[in-house]
This record gives structure tokens, sequence and C-alpha cells, in this order.
């Protein structure tokens, strides 16, 4: 019984702080999903065999970020902290460049993630060239979060949860609650992946939209919450088989169209680049043929081993953090 109510509440932790942190389990995974069909049939085919995995573990990053250290600020870039002048000189660089410029410190305390991405792909290039099944997978996972990550505008602000602008929460509200109850009528048709000749100035350049659609998010926000009460902004519902409180439908809807599609496009553009980013990876590594690699055995064992000891750790960072 023990066992029993700590698993529970362990699970009701991880939905708390996950809902904070990224676009939703739903959105990620959906993301990493439908990016396997925007490949070529001769990569295709590899990824769909494997599609599960690639899907189920897009949301590992968000699961190590209170278990390793250092991996939180790949997931984000505090763009809006740095001066006009320092914008100018660190958009599109290389990591070197960005670390001469202001050093690790700096660079860490507010977020790499498009410097992370390139290094990531510069893994997954290598994990192809050495036909490693097991790391291309899990690089594939990872890969596509943070490239997911990179096109959420929240993910480019210090005042990332509207903590600063007082509209706490509407990280979860954008990124999860949005995807989850209009996603169903997005389109995803979106062509075939395409060969990223510079990979660095692609995924700038996804941060520096990102961060352009800053201010409708959180301008629209404050707009519409001046014209709903309380009591019709939020509801009481069930999920995960726990009772809370979250914006009501009809709260989300009068802002997903105010939006006018900004969530369906940022979407969308995760997808395409994601798999641009997987099938250039490929390209590099010399398109290696990967057809007679197996599918990939998850080790259920390990992964039940790693998730206790991930989850032992969010509740020591909870209970130092409420101390």
């Amino acid at each position: 019984m023990k066992r029993k109510v700590a698993f529970l509440a362990c699970s009701s932790l991880l939905f708390c702080i996950s809902a904070r942190t990224h676009w939703g389990f739903y959105a990620h995974q959906k993301i990493n999903r439908l990016a396997v069909f925007t490949l070529p049939e001769e990569l295709m085919g590899f990824y769909k065999s494997n599609i599960d995995y690639i899907a189920e573990n897009a949301v590992n990053p968000d699961q190590r970020r209170y278990a390793v250290e250092g991996e939180a600020p790949r997931h984000y870039i505090d763009w809006d902290v740095y001066s006009d002048s320092v914008q100018a000189a660190l958009r599109y660089t290389r990591w070197d460049e960005a670390l001469g410029m202001l050093g690790e410190d700096t660079l860490m305390a507010y977020g790499i993630v498009p410097w992370h991405v390139v290094r990531m792909k510069a893994r997954l290039t290598r994990a192809f060239v050495e036909k490693d099944l097991g790391r291309i997978l899990r690089l594939s996972a990872d890969l596509g979060h943070y490239i997911a990550d990179a096109h959420v505008p929240l993910h480019t602000t210090q005042n990332y949860n509207g903590q600063k602008s007082d509209q706490v929460g509407i990280h979860g509200f954008w990124e999860s609650r949005l995807p989850e109850l209009f996603s169903v009528d997005y389109s995803f048709w979106l062509g075939q992946a395409t060969y990223l000749e510079d990979p660095s100035k692609s995924i700038w350049t996804t941060v520096l939209e990102s961060h352009a659609a800053l201010d409708s998010v959180l301008t629209f926000e404050k707009v519409l919450n001046s014209r709903f009460r309380a009591d019709k902004k939020y509801a009481i519902g069930e999920r995960n088989g726990r009772t809370e409180r979250n914006y009501s439908e009809a709260y989300a809807e009068a802002y997903h169209e105010m939006l006018k599609g900004q969530v369906e496009r940022r979407m969308r553009q995760s997808v395409k680049l994601v798999g641009d980013f997987w099938f250039t990876a490929w390209v590099d590594a010399g398109q290696p043929d990967l057809s007679a690699l197996p599918i990939y055995e998850v080790d259920k064992e390990e992964v039940e081993k790693q998730r206790e000891l991930w989850l032992k750790r969010v509740l020591k960072v909870r209970s130092e953090g409420d101390g």
C-alpha cells in the first residue's frame, strides 16, 4: 500500500511539474511522431519501425530537468535579458564564440537552447555514422524535444510563466492546454523534410521568430483576462485521475481565436524542423543504410530503475525548495 501511495503521489507531482515546463507530454509526443512522416522513404522506414519509441521518449529531457545538473538551460534562452547590443552580437553565433563573449556561467544562467540543438545534431550524426541503434533513437527523441521547445515564445523570456506580468500559469496554458483542446483540427500536411545547409542559422531563426511572437502571447491574454470574470475564466475538472482547476474551454477558445493560428503555426514548424534536423544528420553521416538494424528493444527494468531515481531526485528538489 505504501508503494502504491508513493507512486500516486509521484505521479501527481510529475504532472504538476511537467505542466509548467514544456509543450506538454501530448504535444511533444505528437510533434516527434508526425516528424517521422516528413522523412524520405529510405529513412522513414527506419523511423516508422521505431515510431513508438521516438514518440514516447520525446518527454525524456523534461524528466531529466530536475535530476540532471545543467539540463534545464538546454530548453530555453532568456533572450530579453540581453541588451540590444549584446543581442546583435550574440545571434547566430557558434558556442565557442558565445563563450568568448559572455562566459559559460552567464550563458548557462540564461539558457542555451540554440547551441544545444546544434550540439545534439552533431551527436546524432556521429550515431548514424556508427549505426548505433540505441543512440540514434535516444538522440533523435531528445533532439526533437529541444527543437520543439525552441518554437515556444515563452521559452525566450525571463517572464516564462507570466510571473512578472501577473499572468502566472500562461506557460502551461499556451503550450499544453491549447494544443490538447484544439490540435485535432490543425493541419499537419507539411511536405518532405529538406536538408539544412546551415543548421545553426535555422535554429537561431526559429528562436528569434519565437521571441517576436512573445508580445502577442502576453498582450492578448491580458486583454482577454480583462473581459472574463474569474468564475468564467477557470473551471474545475478531472485530468489524469486528479481534480484540478484549469482554464475553462470558453476562455481557451477565446484566447486561441485571438492568437489567430499561432499555436498551430509553431507546432507545424516544430514538426517540419525536427524532420529537417533528423534528415540533415543522416545525410551528413553519409546516408547510411539502416534497413538491417533491428527494432529497438527497450530494457524495461532499466527504464523503471531510472524513473525511480528521477522521482526521488524530484521529490528531494521539491522538499528542499519548500523548506
